[in-house]
């Protein structure tokens, strides 16, 4: 640690200690760093499609690379410094890594979006129905670059949106494969949580949380109050109905070519984080809404996510649903669903890792 600590100097230290607070899907936060020299270092990233069935083919941890880096160039920006990042090409898919090195760059102006990296958080309660303003939404449409437009959901739509988030809901809480990932990312009696989600993140009231914490326990409780006591209805209804009603929209991010390879999903990544900045510079709040997009891919290339009968039928009507909403071609080609609306900011949270716990000694340096 000494070796690491005696390269990481004062900026990349700030660069850093900023990057850690990107998105990552359930707080995993799929990197580390590798620190070469002051100004030079390696992203060791690595996915979670072993064991989680959200993160099909790693994509969703690809995204967050992708977030990452596009954070990172932000935090940069600041120090007078531009980032320039090349994926290494003979790593395996699930472990990228990516060398990066900071140059400086007279005149480049500090990105105005830095100041929304540590406010930027999930909202998962109940936003404000008041619809977006023009400026809004030409602002939030402007943040995206090139091969990338946002198609609003919005009035009926929305409503829409709801129902189909309420029928997803249902698929999450009643297949094994899911439990086993919500038993691990929730840290019960918690309002912050370095690693995971803090119960009173997620949008549930106290009794049904702690109702919640007992049942999820077992797969074989869940099971039984799913199957004689609506075991979902309560969780379904708090933490995805009510708040997908209660929202100015819901938006889909669409890329003009459908997303095939890792660098596909990278780039949507960092395309998300500038939408997601923008969104908390204006003020808003946001929740992600990824499985929907990622159900649907399953049921696209034919594939079992689950052991469970009835779940994949669930999820080829949700797929129907969705594509009904978006347009066969613009729910194939979306990478990033949310809803959105101006509200207070969340009370409870994913913080990081500290930064030494996401160091890595040189490669080959002992």
């Amino acid at each position: 640690m000494n070796r690491m600590e005696q390269q990481l100097d004062a900026t990349l230290e700030q660069i850093l200690d900023l990057a850690r607070w990107a998105p990552s899907g359930d707080n995993t936060q799929p990197w580390r760093f590798e620190v070469l020299d002051h100004r030079r270092l390696v992203i060791h990233g690595h996915d979670t499609r072993d064991h989680c069935v959200y993160d099909l083919d790693g994509h969703p941890s690809q995204m967050s690379i992708g977030a990452l880096l596009e954070t990172m160039a932000i935090a940069a920006s600041t120090f007078g410094l531009e980032m320039r990042a090349a994926r290494n090409m003979d790593t395996p898919e699930a472990r990228p890594t990516i060398s990066v090195e900071f140059v400086p760059s007279p005149g480049l102006p500090a990105d105005p979006l830095a100041d929304a990296i540590l406010p930027r958080a999930v909202q998962r309660r109940p936003l404000s129905r008041r619809p977006l303003t023009v400026t809004e939404k030409t602002t939030l449409t402007a943040a995206l670059p090139d091969g990338y437009r946002v198609h609003w959901l919005e009035g009926s739509q929305r409503v829409a949106a709801a129902r189909l988030m309420f029928r997803n809901a249902k698929l999450r809480l009643t297949m094994p494969e899911a439990h086993r990932v919500h038993q691990s990312i929730i840290e019960w009696n918690a309002q912050y949580s370095e690693d995971r989600i803090p119960d009173q993140a997620l949008g549930a009231d106290p009794m049904t949380t702690k109702l919640m914490r007992w049942v999820m326990q077992d797969w074989q409780r869940v099971r039984f109050f799913n199957t004689w006591l609506a075991g979902t209805l309560a969780p379904r209804l708090q933490m995805d109905l009510i708040p997908s009603l209660a929202c100015a929209a819901h938006l889909v991010l669409v890329a003009v070519q459908r997303p095939q390879r890792m660098d596909d999903y990278i780039a949507a990544g960092r395309a998300m984080q500038r939408f997601w900045l923008t969104a908390t510079a204006l003020g808003l709040q946001m929740q992600p809404e990824m499985t929907p997009l990622i159900f649907s891919r399953y049921v696209r290339e034919n594939r079992v996510f689950s052991g469970t009968a009835g779940m994949q039928e669930k999820a080829v009507e949700l797929s129907r649903a969705g594509a009904a909403l978006l347009g066969q071609q613009d729910w194939e080609a979306a990478v990033f669903m949310a809803r959105i609306g101006a509200g207070q900011p969340a009370t409870a949270r994913s913080l990081r890792r500290p930064l030494r716990e996401l160091l890595v000694p040189v490669h080959g340096g002992g």
